[in-house]
């Protein structure tokens, strides 16, 4: 068996266990290795326990959002903003005068 080398944001299939993740974080300094499994729990590895799995690379699931309960609508207005139509954002700046005074740099 030849071991996969562990990347963040790739996805994984344990071809013994038919369990999916995603490796989310790896630390170099304790040799350890953040998975995210397809149902939202998390777990860990360290790197000999890592090369011991028996793993295929795989594309992103379709339905890893479901253990999410999110959904295509979750992420469609993500770059719009909400701004109520009454709100002026010049009425929150305080004056730079004060007791008659202008405050000037």
């Amino acid at each position: 068996m030849a071991a996969i080398r562990p990347q963040i944001g790739y996805w994984y299939k344990d071809l013994e266990s038919s369990q999916l993740f995603e490796v989310v974080a790896i630390d170099y300094d304790s040799d350890s290795i953040e998975a995210q499994l397809i149902d939202g729990e998390l777990c860990q590895y360290d790197l000999d326990s890592w090369r011991l799995l028996n793993l295929e690379s795989i594309e992103e699931p379709e339905d890893w959002r479901n253990a999410f309960e999110l959904c295509d609508d979750d992420y469609r207005f993500l770059d719009d903003t909400m701004v109520p139509e009454s709100w002026n954002p010049l009425s929150e700046i305080e004056s730079d005068i004060i007791n008659g005074i202008t405050d000037e740099y």
